[in-house]
């Protein structure tokens, strides 16, 4: 059922009566994903906004990034052209969260790591060996309901990011394509390319991301975060700016980009080793 709505994408209790069920509004239509496991009497409520427009925030999108301040987006992960990505600040990461605003500084939704074992926090803190080991996260709404899975393997060289919906259905994988110069990894659905994630120099800290057509379709900007920040902590942000409407799966998949190329290239050496 399609309705005409200023509701923004998320998880609602479940119009068609299932008891404690929430189901989602991609803010066009209810979705066949539901979450079985959350009370529909007990849905979380979105987190209380700031006043006003956030002047770092804005500044990080504008002179850092270099992205115009453009006119509202639709109010969700999928609905923003701006999608700004600061990950928590701490000086040894042993678990990966990040906060995701729109352009003014709102929160969008968050990112979490899970699935991690007290001895697998451990091992992170003692030694720089994140590369072995399977990463899982979250990616949330600002109801914090999971809206897409992003797994890590395992990598020896290169990785590869599979995300999929909360309910486990494929979305499709981000795959590193090589490791020495500009780094470029391909956007795979149903074994199909499409899409590209190009990294503009050998640094690997911007990146085009381009269609199968090899249209530039976004861009990610990492943005600098401080002294103190680069110097003492983990800390990593980054702008996602989509340059318009994108079609599924395309669109889950650049939104996962910013996630995925800090998760593939950047926590790799954590802890104390």
């Amino acid at each position: 059922m399609t309705t005409q709505s200023n509701t923004p994408a998320g998880w609602y209790p479940d119009p068609h009566g299932a008891a404690q069920t929430l189901r989602y509004w991609d803010g066009a239509q209810w979705t066949e994903h539901t979450n079985p496991n959350q009370q529909a009497q007990a849905a979380p409520q979105m987190p209380q906004q700031p006043a006003g427009p956030d002047q770092r925030v804005q500044h990080q999108v504008q002179q850092q990034a270099g992205v115009a301040a453009g006119g509202p987006g639709g109010g969700s992960l999928f609905s923003e052209p701006v999608l700004v990505v600061n990950q928590k600040a701490k000086l040894i990461e042993l678990t990966n969260e990040y906060t995701v605003m729109d352009q003014n500084g709102n929160q969008l939704g968050s990112v979490v790591q899970v699935g991690q074992s007290a001895l697998k926090k451990i091992l992170r803190f003692v030694a720089s060996i994140d590369q072995f080991m399977t990463h899982k996260l979250e990616i949330r709404d600002a109801y914090g309901q999971p809206v897409l899975l992003l797994t890590r393997p395992r990598k020896f060289m290169k990785s590869r990011v599979i995300v999929a919906r909360p309910d486990g259905q494929p979305v499709g994988e981000i795959v590193q394509q090589n490791m020495i110069g500009k780094i470029n990894f391909a956007m795979n659905v149903n074994g199909q390319q499409v899409g590209a994630i190009k990294a503009e120099n050998w640094r690997a800290w911007n990146f085009a991301i381009v269609d199968h057509t090899d249209k530039e379709v976004a861009r990610i900007t990492k943005t600098w975060e401080g002294l103190a920040k680069t110097m003492f902590t983990t800390a990593d942000n980054y702008v996602l700016q989509i340059h318009y409407q994108l079609p599924e799966p395309l669109l889950s998949l650049v939104v996962a980009t910013a996630l995925t190329v800090d998760t593939a290239l950047k926590q790799d050496s954590r802890g104390l080793g």
